[in-house]
């Protein structure tokens, strides 16, 4: 007796219909701790919904959006089987965009892109996603976990995401706003945050030779630990800053490290210079530049040297703003002074050596 042949499947070819729907019925009770008031309806609908009528209260609304993804440490994720951390990266990278002209997070969404879908995995995705979303202030509200076999390994992974938020037009921040005189004051990064990692895997694994389970001394953990680390999510401290003093401008240190960040809010005709000495960067900035024997200038443009957000305000509330920071447990301190650009090429230098 001869065989019905088999037809082809969307489970044949790799694609878990029913684990997608474990991983939704998973990750419902952390997208709901994300909710806001502006939230209508839950997960599983095809478009998140936020009813903008809570906008009227604004004289000149301006919406701010952002979208990112937390690039190569993702696979430091999956490498140490920690999916519960790799969220608060993703929220920061995001909403620490957007918070920098002022705005205030409202929602967001994700998007998780798999080789197989392993629903517990995907739902700690998520969990540190909504987690984020609870730092930043903002709701999660909705997003899409998308199955890719043959594309990506059965344990590959990438997230991205993108937000909106929202500021009065007369409250906008940026570089109309900042004068000859102001202060800059630097906030402490939790780490190296989430980028330079192709540098950093580049310099521990292929350099030194390092395994991610190798105990150092200098962190007091182990080096994937340090890794893994989550970026800071600085959302609601800037926010309380801008009610408390005048604040002229932030930057959110990310790619291209603290000066190039910074020039971006420095208007023509000004520079800001930012004193070395006045902070110590964590020891896993001295480790991958003595590991892989990497300049100073070269981990200037690619880490973020310990400082993972900056604010401009005028000299005179250097005081308040250090205080309303460290009041809400934020390591901060003035760094640096805004100028007359003299010879400078660039809207922002370093100068002197790191504290010892």
């Amino acid at each position: 007796m001869s065989e019905t042949p088999t037809g082809a499947s969307y489970a044949a070819a790799g694609v878990d219909i029913e684990a997608g729907d474990r991983a939704v019925e998973l990750m419902k009770d952390w997208v709901r701790k994300t909710r806001r008031p502006e939230v209508l309806g839950g997960i599983g609908g095809f478009a998140g919904l936020f009813d903008a009528s809570a906008l009227k209260g604004y004289e000149r609304p301006l919406l701010a959006s952002a979208t990112d993804g937390v690039g190569t440490k993702v696979d430091l994720a999956r490498q140490l089987g920690v999916y519960d951390t790799i969220g608060h990266d993703l929220v920061a990278m995001v909403m620490d965009d957007i918070v920098v002209c002022g705005a205030e997070p409202l929602f967001m969404t994700d998007y998780i892109c798999v080789g197989k879908v392993h629903p517990e995995r995907v739902a700690a995705i998520v969990k540190g996603i909504a987690e984020g979303c609870v730092l930043a202030g903002c709701a999660l509200v909705g997003g899409e976990t998308a199955e890719h076999p043959g594309l990506l390994g059965p344990d590959d992974f990438d997230v991205a995401g993108a937000g909106t938020g929202v500021v009065e037009a007369d409250r906008l921040l940026g570089p109309d706003r900042i004068r000859e005189g102001d202060a800059v004051i630097a906030m402490a990064s939790s780490g190296l945050h989430s980028n330079g990692y192709s540098l950093v895997r580049h310099v521990v694994f292929d350099r030194a030779g390092w395994s991610l389970d190798r105990e150092v001394p200098e962190f007091g953990r182990t080096l994937g630990e340090e890794l893994l680390e989550p970026t800071k999510i600085y959302s609601l401290d800037c926010l309380m800053l801008t009610r408390t003093t005048a604040v002229h401008a932030f930057s959110h240190i990310t790619g291209g490290g603290l000066a190039a960040n910074l020039a971006r809010v420095v208007p023509d005709g000004l520079h800001a210079r930012i004193d070395r000495t006045t902070w110590t960067p964590a020891p896993v900035f001295d480790l991958i530049g003595k590991a892989g024997r990497v300049e100073r200038l070269e981990l200037e443009k690619t880490l973020n040297m310990g400082v993972g957000m900056m604010a401009v305000v005028p000299a005179g509330s250097v005081e308040i703003a250090l205080t309303t920071l460290r009041d809400r447990g934020v390591d901060a301190w003035m760094a640096g002074e805004i100028t007359r650009r003299g010879d400078e090429t660039t809207g922002a230098t370093l100068t002197g050596d790191y504290a010892a």
